[in-house]
Parts: structure tokens; C-alpha cells; sequence
């Protein structure tokens, strides 16, 4: 009776913080999407810098996760909140620059200079960060109840964000029709530094659980602990799977989308708000199912719809894009709705509760790594096929299409192991 209430005491102290984290993942959640796509491909026109730069550094901005691994060597330094808030309103400065290095009296190298320096230290800092502060705030998440928070937060960041997408993307047209493109620029610059003033006040009032004497550890039994996680590995192994498979086709999917497909940026938009509804609304019925069965049988259900879309994708072309490759969004919609979340907590399930920020970290590192290098792997497969006149060993064939068979392939190789191995892990009960 008297655990009970305490438990209930608990929750009620860090009720404010729980509803803090779901804000500040929608803030930061807004900012990342300022820095993607369409938005960062407008400076790098603007600063002069050319298609191939561009791809380098978005390139190398995905391979960020690598720096997690900073993150093992810090998760004993407790408490977390006071570095990781200062650190994190440092990496978002460092965002909010990228947009004014086209006001900048200098030369383009000066520039393409500066704004590489600025997104890849604003990257750097924020993956330093990132474990020890989802661990802050997982902490204070009930575990039985993790699946359904997760989804809840994952489902206000991506309805808030497609609002927010609309909006800057109505703001920027305005600017431009206007011939005031470095307005547009200022408007999205001061935006970061307005969401980072809203994200910093989320964490200063956010509560953390204070540590425990057993809980403040030297980095040497930080990492001896991580070696002795017996299940860790075999978990960390699953996730590579997927950033390889992932990794190796969908930053190809983008420019397939507009040049073979011929899709319009209409339909492409569409297409993103559909997906962020789907994902939405699978999110919760996927988190409470994880929570009454467990995040790997989740995971089972998710990866083989993935799977379905990745060979969807294989026999999409442009006689039937808008069917199959819209069949292919919806169903990737669906399965991330549970990917996302379950990637998170069955690491969590799988680990000691001390060792749970060097976990997320040195699982985020190998996958981050292993995704890199496939998109890298797969680079000149992608250009053998397109200067081959789209024909691979002699068939008639596009590029997306024999790397969508890749992943399916990786998929169902992955979900083997899933069921036969990581499925049969004992969860950690601590």
C-alpha cells in the first residue's frame, strides 16, 4: 500500500515535466524541420553553393548519430539537466546561424565555409546531448505506460509540425513572390531563435529525478557495465539491420519522387501530410499494444509492413508512381508509427536502468554509422544504373527499384533474427 502511494506521489511530481517533454520534443521537433530539405536547399542556392556540395553535406550531417558515442563518456556526469540545457540552446544557435550566413559581406567559399561549420557543430552539439536527455526524461515515464507516451508525444509533434511546415512554407512563397528572399531568410532565422527561447524554458522547468549514490558511476564502470549488458548487442545488431536497410533507399527516394515519377511539389506535400496523419493516428493503438505485449512483438508487426512497402516499391515506375508509390507512403506511415518509439524502449527494456543513456548512445553510434556508409555504398550503384540508361544486368530497371529489392531483402533477413533471437531476450525486470 505504502509502494502504491508513493508511486502515485511520484507521478504526481513529475506530471508537469512529462507534459514540459512533450512540448520540448515539439519545439525541437519544428526546428529540425527548418533544417531539412527544401529549406536548407534555398541558403546553399542562395550562398552559391552547388547540388553535389549540398548532397556531401546533408550526407555528412546524417552521419550526426556517429556522435552519440561522445554521449558513453558523459552519461555519468549527474545531474544531466543544467549541461544538456545549456548544450542544447548552444547547437540551436548554432541552427538559427545557418540562416544568416547569406547576410555575411564575404566571398562564397567564406560562406559555404560558415555554413558548413554551423550545421555540423549545431549537429555535433546536438547528438552529444540527445541520449542523456531522453534518458532525463524517460526516467520520469512510468515503464508500463512508455509505448502510449511515446505515441502521444510522437503525435503532437507530427500534427503540430505539419501546421507548422504549412505556415513557414506559405511565409517563404509570400517572401519570394515579394522579391525578398533574404526576408524569408531572416523570418526563419529569428523563428529558431524564438523556438529555442520556448525550448530552453521546457527543460529549466522540467524536473529530474535526482541520482542515486549507485548511480553515479566513473566512466570506467560506465563502460564495464555496457560490455556485461548481454542482451545489448544482440539488440544494437537488429537496429544496424534497419539503418542499412533504410539508409540504403530512402535518400534516394526524394529526387525519384521528382524527376521519374514526375510528381509536383503539390503531391509531394500532400503526400507528407498524409503521412504525418497515418502516422498519427497508428501511433497510439501501436503504443498501447506494446505496452500489454512488448515492444519486439510490436517491432514483428512493424517491420513486415515496412517490408510489404519496400517490395511495393520495387515494381513502382512512372506508368503507375501515383498508385504504387503513394501505397508505399501509407503503409511506411503506418509502420513507423510504431518503429519509432519501440526503437527506444526495447533498448530500454533490454538494460539495466543505470546503463540506459550509454545504451541509447552506443546503439545510436553503430546504426547512425552502418546507415551512413549504405547510403555511401549504394551512391555508385545509383549512378552505374542512370548513366546505364536505367538497365541493370541487362534489365530495364530504375535505380530506386533494385535498391527497394535490397531492402526488402534486408527486411526479411531482419525479421528472422527478430523473431528468432531478439524476440526470446528475457526483458530486464529492474
Amino acid at each position: 500500500m505504502e509502494s502504491t502511494q508513493e508511486t502515485i506521489h511520484q507521478n504526481d511530481i513529475y506530471k508537469t515535466s512529462r507534459f514540459l517533454y512533450i512540448l520540448e520534443a515539439a519545439f525541437e521537433y519544428f526546428i529540425s524541420l527548418l533544417l531539412t530539405g527544401a529549406y536548407i536547399a534555398k541558403v546553399t542556392t542562395e550562398i552559391g553553393m552547388n547540388d553535389s556540395l549540398t548532397g556531401i553535406v546533408t550526407s555528412f550531417v546524417s552521419l550526426g548519430c556517429g556522435f552519440q558515442f561522445i554521449a558513453i563518456f558523459l552519461s555519468h556526469k549527474k545531474p544531466v539537466k543544467r549541461w544538456v540545457s545549456l548544450l542544447h540552446s548552444l547547437n540551436q544557435l548554432f541552427f538559427a546561424l545557418v540562416y544568416f550566413v547569406p547576410f555575411f559581406k564575404t566571398s562564397t567559399e567564406a560562406k559555404t565555409a560558415l555554413f558548413i561549420v554551423f550545421l555540423l557543430v549545431g549537429y555535433f552539439i546536438d547528438n552529444i546531448v540527445k541520449s542523456p536527455k531522453i534518458n532525463w526524461f524517460m526516467s520520469l515515464v512510468d515503464d508500463k505506460k512508455r509505448g502510449s507516451f511515446t505515441a502521444t508525444k510522437e503525435i503532437v509533434s507530427l500534427i503540430g509540425g505539419m501546421i507548422f511546415s504549412f505556415i513557414v512554407s506559405t511565409a517563404i512563397d509570400a517572401f519570394e513572390a515579394a522579391g525578398n528572399l533574404h526576408g524569408a531568410f531572416l523570418f526563419c532565422g529569428i523563428g529558431i531563435l524564438v523556438l529555442m527561447a520556448a525550448h530552453t524554458c521546457t527543460m529549466i522547468f522540467s524536473k529530474e529525478k535526482p541520482a542515486k549514490k549507485t548511480e553515479k558511476e566513473s566512466l570506467k564502470e560506465v563502460i564495464k557495465g555496457l560490455v556485461k549488458e548481454k542482451n545489448l548487442f544482440k539488440v544494437v545488431f537488429l537496429f544496424v539491420l534497419w539503418d542499412i536497410a533504410y539508409y540504403a533507399t530512402t535518400p534516394f527516394y526524394g529526387t525519384y519522387q521528382i524527376k521519374e515519377l514526375g510528381f509536383s511539389m503539390t503531391y509531394v506535400s500532400v503526400l507528407a501530410a498524409l503521412y504525418a496523419i497515418i502516422r498519427a493516428i497508428f501511433s497510439k493503438p501501436l503504443g498501447r499494444y506494446a505496452d500489454k505485449h512488448s515492444f519486439s512483438k510490436t517491432l514483428i508487426i512493424c517491420f513486415s509492413i515496412q517490408t510489404a512497402a519496400f517490395f511495393i516499391n520495387i515494381f513502382t515506375t512512372p506508368a503507375n508512381g501515383y498508385v504504387f508509390y503513394t501505397a508505399y507512403y501509407i503503409l511506411s506511415a503506418i509502420a513507423m508509427g510504431g518503429i519509432s518509439s519501440s526503437t527506444i524502449n526495447l533498448i530500454y527494456d533490454n538494460v539495466s536502468i543505470k546503463n540506459r543513456t550509454g545504451a541509447l548512445a552506443l546503439k545510436n553510434t553503430l546504426a547512425g554509422c552502418m546507415g551512413f556508409l549504405s547510403t555511401l555504398a549504394m551512391g555508385p550503384l545509383v549512378e552505374y544504373i542512370q548513366t546505364n540508361g536505367n538497365t541493370f544486368l541487362g534489365i530495364p530497371v530504375y535505380a530506386q527499384q533494385v535498391l527497394s529489392a535490397f531492402g526488402c531483402l534486408v527486411m526479411v533477413g531482419m525479421l528472422l533474427y527478430l523473431i528468432l533471437v531478439v524476440d526470446k531476450l528475457k526483458k530486464n525486470e529492474e
